[in-house]
């Protein structure tokens, strides 16, 4: 299966400033909120969504872990529980990247996670630096979805497994009903009463509308060059875990 053409969707449609720079100033906005609502909104299922994308790297046996579009370093924190020598996380935020050193200072895990503020599609490490990537809830904002996969896999050693963790599109009734009204009216209402932003919490439905995703997701993967792809729907399909091995 040939990947489809992506539309492109940015926070803002209207600006002409690129999806990259918008993504950048939206999540310097919401940081000091993002956590509550990351719990609040999913009512916390995402804590167990990351806990299984961890999970799925055991095998590997990752000693060098690399945590793309980290955020406030929640995924990168869960990855601990592989015992890994180090995990670096990478994200566009600043803003982001501040809360996660707060959060890593105050946990005292400072020593082993390091956050680095850098760009999805330019990695700022070498080829084979690590044993495995991650990226829960990112790729979507990727500006050129191929060029970021294809620099995970760059930096990915030879045997090496990537695990991505993204929103899909329920498909079962009557949850698929309530969940698209949930997420697509009460979930942006919610998260603008909070955040304050106008457009974060109606970019993300828009953005999971638009995103391919189960066999069209794996194509991109294919296309970069992973093999062993398998794709894993979570809790009835809101979200998927995919994973390949370079």
């Amino acid at each position: 299966m040939r990947p489809f053409t992506l539309k492109t969707i940015k926070p803002n449609q209207a600006l002409s400033t690129s999806k990259k720079q918008q993504i950048e100033q939206m999540f310097d906005d919401i940081a000091g909120k993002y956590d509550f609502l990351n719990r609040f909104l999913s009512m916390g299922i995402d804590i167990s969504w990351r806990r299984k994308t961890i999970n799925s790297l055991k095998e590997v046996n990752p000693r060098r872990i690399l945590d793309v579009a980290t955020g406030t370093a929640d995924l990168a924190i869960e990855a601990l529980r592989l015992n890994p020598e180090r995990v670096t996380g990478v994200d566009l935020s600043a803003q982001m990247l501040e809360k996660g050193r707060e959060k890593l200072k105050t946990k005292g895990l400072q020593d082993k996670i390091s956050l680095v503020k850098g760009d999805s599609e330019k990695l700022p490490f070498s080829d084979r630096s690590f044993d495995a990537v991650t990226v829960a809830f990112g790729v979507r904002n990727f500006e050129n979805l191929l060029p970021g996969i294809r620099e995970m896999h760059r930096v990915l050693r030879p045997g090496g497994k990537l695990a991505v963790l993204e929103f899909s599109k329920p498909r079962s009734f009557p949850f698929k009903q309530v969940y698209n009204f949930y997420f697509s009216y009460i979930l942006p209402m919610l998260g603008r009463m909070v955040s304050k932003s106008s457009n974060a919490y109606t970019y993300l439905p828009e953005s999971v509308k638009h995103f391919p995703e189960g066999e069209a997701f794996s194509a991109y993967l294919q296309q970069a060059g992973f093999t062993n792809i398998a794709v894993k729907p979570l809790t009835f399909g809101i979200c998927t875990l995919y994973t390949g091995i370079k």
